[in-house]
């Protein structure tokens, strides 16, 4: 059974994820922001990050990361929240805006001029990562041993 909250769960990431300013600067390009009403002004504090030993281990706490969260509701009772690492309001209240926007007829604007940067952004910064670590890739296979 496919989750019905799969599309959500992606922006969300996408928007958590962003570098920061990019969120506000693509929503600011794509559209003027609506009103709304705070229902949760931003604010910062810490989240519990927990890990497990070799990936399957027994979990256990590793350390507190900082957050900054809110939630807004748009005139027509769209809600929208936000959860972003670090200390950034701006980016917050932005990411609030878009979640709730996604849920209105501004949906395929905001997948075209915010979500899809965002993603080829993210997966520039991966393809970057990746490249970096292969660089330093030994392949033991292909050394000579010396033996003939």
């Amino acid at each position: 059974m496919a989750d019905p909250n799969q599309d959500r769960k992606a922006w969300m990431g996408l928007m958590a994820k962003a570098q920061e300013g990019h969120v506000a600067a693509l929503l600011d390009t794509a559209m003027d922001r609506p009103d709304f009403t705070w229902l949760r002004p931003p604010e910062i504090g810490s989240v519990m990050v927990r890990g497990r030993a070799g990936g399957t281990g027994a979990p256990f706490n590793l350390g507190e990361v900082t957050v900054t969260r809110c939630a807004l509701t748009l005139s027509g009772g769209e809600v929208g929240h936000a959860y972003i690492q670090g200390r950034r309001k701006a980016d917050a209240e932005a990411a609030a805006l878009v979640d709730a926007l996604m849920q209105t007829d501004a949906a395929d604007c905001l997948r075209a001029k915010v979500l899809e940067h965002l993603s080829d952004a993210q997966t520039a910064r991966r393809q970057t990562r990746a490249a970096k670590a292969a660089a330093t890739k030994v392949d033991f296979f292909t050394m000579v041993r010396g033996e003939d």
